[in-house]
This record gives C-alpha cells, structure tokens and sequence, in this order.
C-alpha cells in the first residue's frame, strides 16, 4: 500500500485563499480574511495547516490557538469534511498541543458545541475535562458551548503522553495511508 504524504507547517499570508475556502467549507465564514490576517500576524497565535501535495484540496484542515499569559486557547479546529473520520483531527490537535507545550505554555482551554458529539470525543481522547457552560454562546443557533480544559502541558507525564499520543496518530494516519512528514 503507498502512504500518501501528509505536510503539516505553520500557515502564512500566502495560504488566506485557501484559509478561507476551508472556513467557508466547515464553518460558513467564522472569520474574515482581516480576521485570518490578524492571526497571521499575532506573536501571540498559532496557526497551523495540514497539506496533501497528491490531494485536489489544498488545505485539508487548519488549527489555531491564542497564546493567553500561559495558556493556549484554541480558537479552531478544522478538517474539511471530505476528509473526516482519518486521523487528521487528531494529528492537528497533537500538533498544537505539542506546540502549546515547545512554547512552555502550561494549560490549554476551549469551547465546543454541546451538541458536537465527534468533537468532544476527540477532545475527551486526548484528556481534556469539562469546566462549564458558556449558555447559547453560539450565536447562529444560540447553542450552548463546553468549556474544556487540559492542565498539566509542562508536566513530565505529559511530556511521556505526548510522546504515546505521537505513536497512535501515526498509528492511525497509516490506517488511512497517511504518512505525516
């Protein structure tokens, strides 16, 4: 079986096209390209990018945190729907955590939909705990959101989960002839 490759970089101003394509796709135009503009230029946010040279998508899903004094807030999380259910959620959410952590940022925070089942459960894999309710946070709905927390990012033991969770989500991307580059 030939792995197709998979390319994970941080995302720059040449990428707002395709940023925008990928909001569009999974969120109907969360952001604006002055939005997407303004992470790309913050010190204090993060914004990374899964590629597929082979694949006719160019960005298969994009992440992003905001640094806050020592925590990172993740602000999306977003795979394009054609390539659900892969492991690519899973591979962003390694790599900003693993990024949180090189930046020596200690906890890391989030809000999801209630009703974002999937979602959850990725963020639940990976050891995050709900914290709260924001209530009918999700304007377009008035959905309710959950506050999910993760500590310990500067922990040694997190350090050693860092590194088993690096094996599964290879592990996993193989599945699906995935090979992360």
């Amino acid at each position: 079986m030939i792995s197709s490759e998979l390319k994970l970089r941080s995302l720059t101003t040449d990428d707002l096209s395709t940023i925008l394509e990928l909001d569009q796709t999974c969120f109907g135009g969360l952001w604006t390209l002055a939005g997407y503009q303004r992470e790309l230029e913050s010190p204090n946010s993060e914004l990374l990018g899964l590629f597929a040279p082979l694949s006719s998508i160019k960005l298969l899903g994009m992440g992003c945190f905001w640094s806050i004094v020592d925590e990172a807030h993740i602000t999306i999380l977003a795979i394009h729907p054609q390539y659900h259910r892969q492991g690519l959620g899973q591979a962003l959410l390694y790599a900003l955590l693993k990024t949180a952590c090189d930046r020596g940022l200690e906890r890391a925070t989030l809000e999801v939909r209630a009703s974002n089942i999937a979602a959850i459960s990725l963020y639940e894999k990976f050891g995050f705990k709900t914290a709260g309710r924001r209530r009918r946070y999700y304007k377009d709905n008035d959905e309710d959101a959950l506050i999910l927390w993760l500590s310990e990012l500067q922990y040694p033991h997190f350090q050693q989960t860092l590194d088993q969770w690096h094996t599964i989500v290879s592990q996993q991307l193989s599945e699906f002839s995935w090979q992360l580059i």
